[in-house]
C-alpha cells in the first residue's frame, strides 16, 4: 500500500466526508482496482466505511450541537432541502416538523395557507405562528436549552394522539445500512421514533454531510422512511439503494 496514495485518499475524505471510487482514480491518479485495494485494506483497519461506489471515514457523533452552530453549518444545501420539501405541503395537509435547523428552513418555505402544523421546536413555531393561514401547535414537555425544543413524556404522549399525514423528520447521522438513522440525544430519540410510528409519509430532511456517520441512540432503519431529500453532495449510487429498499431519494 503506498503511503502517499493512501495519504491523498484520507485527505479527500477528510475534505468531503463521501467519495466515490472515481474521484479517488481522479485524485491519486491510481487506477480503479488499485484505489478499490487501498480502500479495502482502510475498511480492514477500520479507518473506513464502503458505501455504494465509495467509501466514507467512519465517523461517531457523540454531542449535541447547540442550534446556533448547527444553523450556519451547510445553510445553502439545508436551504435548498428546506425548499423542496415545503413544496410536499398541501393546503389542507396536518404535518409534523421534526426540531432542527433543516426542518427550520422547511418552515421558512411554507406558503400562508389553511394547514396545521405541530412542532416541539420553539423557533419554528415563533416563526410559523406569523402566518395567518396556519394553524400552529407546540407540542408541550420539558425545553431543552441546546435545542430550544421540548422533549419529555409529555411531548411523546402528544404525538401519540394526534395522526397528520406527512412527518418531516430530522437527524444527526445516517446511513443505507445498519443501524440507519441515529442521534446522540436519548430525550430526543424518543420522540423521534413517536413520530415514526404515526400512519403518515415520513420524509427524512438532512444534508449529505451527516452520511456515513453513527450515534449512540438509533431512531430507525432507512426502510421505515418513505423519502430522503438531502443535497447534490451525497452520489447518486445511495439513490440506487435506497430505491432497492422501496424509499425515494431526492436530491437538490
Amino acid at each position: 500500500m503506498s503511503t502517499d496514495r493512501v495519504e491523498q485518499i484520507l485527505n479527500h475524505l477528510k475534505l468531503h466526508n463521501l467519495v466515490t471510487v472515481e474521484e479517488l482514480v481522479a485524485v491519486t491518479g491510481a487506477s480503479p482496482s488499485t484505489i478499490r485495494r487501498e480502500l479495502s485494506k482502510l475498511t480492514k483497519k477500520g479507518t473506513i466505511s464502503r458505501v455504494h461506489g465509495g467509501a466514507t471515514l467512519n465517523r461517531y457523533i457523540p454531542i449535541q450541537t447547540p442550534v446556533t452552530e448547527k444553523a450556519v453549518t451547510k445553510h445553502q444545501d439545508k436551504a435548498l432541502i428546506g425548499k423542496k420539501a415545503a413544496s410536499l405541503i398541501k393546503e389542507g395537509d396536518c404535518i409534523i416538523l421534526d426540531a432542527g435547523t433543516t426542518t427550520m428552513e422547511i418552515a421558512r418555505n411554507i406558503p400562508n395557507i389553511p394547514l396545521t402544523v405541530f412542532t416541539p421546536d420553539l423557533n419554528i413555531a415563533l416563526f410559523l405562528s406569523e402566518l395567518s393561514e396556519v394553524n400552529v401547535v407546540v407540542t408541550g414537555g420539558h425545553v431543552d436549552k441546546t435545542t430550544k425544543s421540548c422533549s419529555g413524556d409529555d411531548t411523546k404522549q402528544y404525538f401519540e394522539r394526534i395522526n397528520p399525514n406527512l412527518v418531516f423528520l430530522a437527524c444527526n447521522a445516517w446511513i443505507d445500512e445498519s443501524p440507519g438513522v441515529s442521534t446522540p440525544n436519548y430525550s430526543k430519540v424518543i420522540i423521534k421514533k413517536s413520530l415514526l410510528k404515526r400512519h403518515a409519509k415520513k420524509v427524512l430532511v438532512v444534508d449529505s454531510s451527516k452520511y456515513g456517520a453513527t450515534s449512540l441512540y438509533k431512531i430507525c432503519d432507512i426502510d421505515d422512511l418513505d423519502m430522503v431529500i438531502t443535497d447534490k453532495g451525497l452520489p447518486e449510487e445511495v439513490s440506487e439503494s435506497l430505491k432497492k429498499r422501496g424509499v425515494i431519494m431526492i436530491r437538490v
